[in-house]
């Protein structure tokens, strides 16, 4: 049994004290604190993307929440929620002033206002599906950590039992087989991990000392331990070349932690040498990121007298020259300028921006006040823009039915353009008196378009041959590109159809594609004379309306494509390390190229709408 040397020390003597220089152990501290902070972080280090949360509204805002809480680790999401919820509380705090003022000006009482919102209530759930899988979470790792201190603490106990109860011929395996299990145990709370590791190694020393019994494995492990502290100390003092100083200071941290955990003690005539040089690259680091942090508070002082002076000038704004809607639209866009320019100037410590933030928000609210005042009075204005409408409306209506077509076309195409000449209703009546209006006028002139039609006998025999034609087609012989080509072209051939007997189109389009399923063709060729079929029909009918709202449907189809394929080689950028056999991997790539063989549809399908004259 060897000598029990435990009691004789009470504070363990440690390489890290032994540094005679204080501010060189106050910097080695400080950097063994952080590391131990950073021992509970492991997981939360991932960085993801910081989107524009500003800019979005509360929908896309909702999107992004929803997407975090699916893609992500729920630890890794507290930076990007925070900027999500500044973002979606500031704009639906304004929504919800505009509601309510909106509900006192209309002769509401401010006790009995309500406002509910879809998206205000699926952000609400989103987000508390957040804060109860962050508590469990936490928890967890709470859990986690602490049965982590037991199983090191327990090790610790087996070294020293080790040390006191040490057989020459199995203690180093033994030994060895303690330091793999110490360095497979995980994370230890931050307030128990330096003291922990202490105790560890003073044990571990007091083995090293013991180990005179086998010198050839003390004298091995002595020169390999020496070899890795060398090579970390040379990468320390590298840290210095290094610009950025968090990189350099995270990258030291993680040493600190090799040093600790990864690499045994070194002969004692070593000790203090390499320490000590390990010790003052870390003073060098520290100071280094010291005198940063100093230069960005004095940064901070300067954006905030810029951040002050956007708030001043915004303050001293005149709006005493604006007298009519474009002025004060003008002067929105100037304070929007205003404002940009406020958080382009970046980004101050929360404890640095309250009071700047409260300045700019008394600045701002004061334009506001003068801007709700004017609309104010515009309202009446525009109450009695809406009983000039509503006459319209009610003329449209009585008249929408008559039969004296000559006498009502004209009187339907007089009220348009008054309509036209008409300015701005409250918001709220808006869209309803527009639909009273549109609905009265469609309904007439649908009614003299049928009329025409009817008495249009050309365009009857169209219809009764383009009847027969499709009957035709449904049992022709096609068997090519040229085939089906010609068809569409006898199609047209035969004129155009009336309003009411446009579903023949449809029931055309039917019968073409059911011969373009059985032919040798690419998808995109089969979807392309599909896709020109229906627009050449548009062509033919002068439905101009249909040929916009198609291409706009068709931008916007590519637009959404582009950013579902983005999101994929996002995600593939995560997963950097995978190799290309992963099935993950396969997925993702697969619905890449789908992605892309889509984007390629609408493209041509674009290309050609932009090559027509119409």
């Amino acid at each position: 049994m060897l000598e029990n040397n435990e009691e004789k020390i009470e504070k363990p003597k440690l390489e890290e004290q032994k540094v005679s220089n204080k501010d060189t152990e106050n910097a080695v501290n400080e950097v063994e604190n952080e590391v131990a902070n950073e021992s509970e972080k492991a997981d939360e280090k991932h960085q993801i993307p910081m989107l524009d949360y500003d800019s979005m509204e509360l929908e896309e805002l909702v999107d992004e929440l929803k997407k975090l809480l699916k893609n992500h680790p729920i630890q890794q999401l507290k930076s990007n929620i925070d900027v999500i919820k500044t973002a979606f509380n500031s704009k639906f705090g304004a929504l919800l002033a505009q509601k309510k003022e909106a509900f006192l000006a209309d002769g509401g009482n401010s006790i009995d206002f309500q406002f509910s919102s879809p998206v205000k209530t699926e952000y609400n759930k989103l987000l508390g599906e957040y804060k109860n899988k962050r508590d469990s979470y936490y928890s967890q790792l709470e859990k986690q950590l602490k049965e982590n201190l037991e199983r090191r603490n327990n090790l610790i106990e087996e070294l020293k039992s080790l040390i006191e109860n040490a057989d020459p011929k199995t203690m180093y395996n033994d030994f060895q087989e303690i330091q793999n299990r110490w360095k497979s145990v995980g994370a230890v709370p931050k307030t128990k991990y330096n003291d922990t590791w202490r105790t560890y190694h003073h044990h571990v020393e007091r083995f090293y000392d013991l180990l005179h019994l086998n010198k050839d494995f003390r004298e091995l492990d002595f020169k390999h331990n020496l070899e890795e502290k060398l090579r970390l100390i040379e990468r320390a003092e590298a840290l210095n070349d290094i610009e950025d100083v968090n990189v350099a200071f995270k990258e030291l941290q993680e040493l600190h932690r090799m040093w600790k955990e990864d690499i045994g003690p070194v002969s004692r005539e070593h000790r203090e040498d390499v320490w000590g040089r390990f010790s003052e690259a870390t003073k060098k680091i520290h100071d280094k990121r010291h005198q940063h942090y100093k230069e960005l508070k004095s940064k901070h002082q300067e954006m905030i007298e810029a951040k002050l002076a956007v708030a001043a000038e915004i303050n001293a704004y005149d709006t005493s020259n604006n007298k009519t809607h474009n002025d004060w639209q003008k002067s929105i866009v100037e304070i929007e300028k205003l404002r940009k320019k406020y958080f382009d100037i970046g980004k101050l410590p929360y404890s640095k921006s309250e009071a700047v933030w409260q300045e700019f928000k008394t600045a701002t609210k004061k334009f506001n006040a003068a801007k709700n005042a004017f609309y104010k009075q515009e309202k009446s204005a525009q109450n009695e823009n809406l009983k000039k409408k509503m006459e319209l409306v009610e003329l449209a209506e009585s008249i929408k039915n008559s039969e004296d077509w000559s006498e009502t076309t004209n009187t339907m195409k007089r009220i348009q353009a008054e309509w036209k000449k008409i300015g701005h209703v409250p918001r709220k009546f808006s869209d309803d008196i527009w639909k009273r209006f549109k609905n009265a006028c469609n309904h007439y002139f649908d009614r003299l378009h049928d009329r025409k039609n009817e008495e249009n006998k050309e365009q009857l025999a169209v219809v009764e041959a383009k009847k027969d034609f499709i009957e035709q087609v449904k049992t022709a012989d096609i068997s090519n590109e040229e085939d089906v080509q010609k068809i569409v072209n006898d199609w047209r051939d035969l004129g155009s159809l009336p309003r009411n007997a446009r579903y023949l189109d449809e029931k055309f389009n039917k019968a073409i594609e059911t011969h373009l399923d059985t032919l040798d063709m690419s998808k995109i060729d089969i979807e392309m004379i599909k896709f020109k079929g229906i627009i050449d029909t548009y062509l033919t009918q002068e439905d101009y309306r249909k040929l916009d709202s198609e291409q706009f449907f068709i931008r916007k189809k590519i637009d959404e494509t582009v950013r579902e394929m983005q999101q994929l080689e996002n995600n593939l950028s995560f997963i950097s390390n995978a190799t290309e056999d992963n099935p993950f991997v396969q997925n993702v790539r697969k619905g890449i190229q789908e992605f892309k063989d889509q984007l390629d549809l609408w493209q041509e399908k674009l290309d050609y709408l932009k090559k027509l004259d119409y």
